[in-house]
């Protein structure tokens, strides 16, 4: 993982910490006696200079009653090699958000994904791996997902760039599932999807793919991706900048239904280019 990327991860590891042992009426010396670390120790990990290990998260979870969150995070944060390194602690706040906002130039969004769809993304930039290591990539990705189907799912807008329909990811049949899949969820209502037209022009986000996490109580984060490395934020002011370059980027997109139209049409493209084959 990049060392911004974890480092924002164990510092809202961190602010977790404090946040539910001073729920619990607890001192860090307290809680340090009861998990068998120096109150210093539990001190240095709220302010994510020291990273605990598995076990002492474990132990914080039985004495706090967190229902295993330090002890999942601690082991996405070491020990998930499904995901990039710079990626894993962004999966992790997926399931904690209450509002997830992304902006995505070239692929729809991972938590959108079909198998078919996710499958060929991998190969294109994986060519020479395995069928194992890329079934075990899909079924994560899928995985993934599953945040928009609880109950308390977190608040999912997406801004798709016009390319997102026309790049023939997996091909046509592949395309027509993966856009009837991101409409039925349009007519569901569980996202809320907007395409930002090739006429919009320049816009507020020309960089690449944009994520916006919000949570009950913890400051919002934000991410930023290339093809090779990613970047989670959670710096009041540049957290703010990214948030107005979204709010920018919703200004010139088109309406919901505007969108949906245009998805639906796109799915009908490719699946007559797929009955004329």
């Amino acid at each position: 993982m990049a060392n911004g990327s974890r480092q924002a991860a164990w510092e809202f590891f961190g602010a977790e910490l404090k946040r539910r042992r001073e729920d619990a009426g607890l001192s860090q010396s307290a809680l340090g006696l009861r998990v068998f670390v120096s109150g210093g120790y539990i001190g240095q990990f709220e302010q994510a200079i020291r990273k605990p290990q598995l076990d002492v998260a474990q132990r914080i979870d039985e004495v706090l009653q967190t229902d295993g969150f330090f002890e999942r995070m601690c082991r996405k944060l070491i020990d998930d090699k499904r995901y990039a390194d710079y990626f894993a602690a962004v999966v992790e706040l997926e399931a904690l958000a209450t509002r997830i906002c992304e902006f995505a130039p070239t692929l729809v969004p991972g938590l959108l994904q079909t198998a078919a769809y996710a499958r060929a993304v991998t190969l294109a930039a994986n060519p020479f791996v395995t069928d194992a290591y890329v079934e075990e990539i899909v079924t994560a990705r899928l995985e993934r997902a599953g945040v928009l189907k609880d109950a308390t799912r977190p608040e999912y807008w997406v801004v798709l760039h016009e390319n997102v329909l026309y790049i023939p990811v997996g091909g046509s049949a592949a395309m027509a599932e993966q856009l009837d899949h991101v409409a039925a969820l349009m007519r569901e209502r569980q996202v809320l999807v907007m395409l930002l037209p090739y006429g919009a022009g320049a816009h507020a986000t020309m960089g690449g793919m944009l994520t916006l996490m919000g949570f009950e109580d913890a400051p919002p984060t934000a991410y930023t991706e290339t093809s090779f490395s990613g970047t989670l934020v959670d710096e009041p002011a540049v957290v703010m900048r990214a948030q107005r370059a979204y709010d920018l980027l919703r200004g010139a997109a088109l309406s919901p239904e505007a969108s949906l139209a245009m998805v639906e049409s796109a799915a009908e493209d490719y699946r007559r280019c797929t009955s004329t084959t």
